[in-house]
């Protein structure tokens, strides 16, 4: 029976791809007199290209736009600072996030979160979404020394939430990091939609909206002779 429920944060609950597209437009607006000679669109597509969906840090993305763009006037540091102090006012959620969350939360479900990432700026966008209250137990990589897929740190949510493996489900969406990382140590892995990824064949469930994850949890159950939601 499944008691409790594990979250990614970026691309499951954070719709990183729409946040990351509007806070760098608004960057772009912020520091107009600087970058005006660059236009808009270019600025946008180029830092959406080099930051690679996440996975390479900003100092190297500015760096390159930087050198790239001619920006005499700022650096990069200048420019990762305002990332860093201004992207949670950019952040936007799945529909249906906070639905979901209640419904689940109503069931008695004990709610976690696994996330990769530097602590301070992963814990700002959460309180952005207004969801830092759901969970029991939040893991951010950098804080615990830890990050997916390393089995560790499945296993010290599992602790921390007092489940067992097969009690447990993870919801992400990163084939990998998220859904094989989770089975590895006998979660189930639920895949979160996501047309970046196509590698998804060994999910335990696949899910296309935030609101379709409760009856997942449901039908899990119901296999099991008892129904939570």
């Amino acid at each position: 029976m499944i008691k409790a429920a594990i979250f990614d944060l970026d691309g499951t609950l954070l719709n990183r791809d729409a946040s990351v597209l509007a806070f760098i437009r608004n960057q772009y607006e912020r520091m107009h007199h600087w970058l005006q000679h660059i236009p808009i669109d270019i600025y946008v597509s180029r830092f959406i290209e080099l930051d690679q969906r996440g996975y390479v840090w900003k100092d190297r993305v500015y760096k390159q736009m930087i050198e790239e763009f001619a920006i005499p006037e700022l650096t990069w540091e200048e420019l990762l600072d305002d990332y860093i102090s201004q992207f949670k006012h950019s952040c936007i959620p799945f529909p249906h996030l906070h639905s979901m969350l209640d419904e689940l939360k109503a069931a008695g479900i004990q709610l976690g979160m696994i996330t990769n990432g530097f602590g301070r700026f992963q814990m700002d966008n959460i309180q952005a979404l207004g969801i830092e209250h759901y969970f029991h137990e939040i893991l951010i990589s950098e804080w615990e020394g830890l990050k997916k897929p390393e089995p560790e740190i499945f296993k010290r949510a599992l602790a921390r939430l007092h489940v067992k493996p097969e009690e447990c489900i993870f919801i992400g969406d990163h084939p990998e990091y998220d859904v094989y990382g989770a089975q590895q140590v006998g979660m189930k892995g639920v895949w979160k939609s996501d047309p970046h990824w196509t590698d998804t064949n060994h999910a335990d469930f696949v899910i296309e909206d935030l609101a379709d994850l409760p009856r997942t949890i449901e039908q899990s159950n119901s296999k099991k002779g008892r129904s939570l939601l």
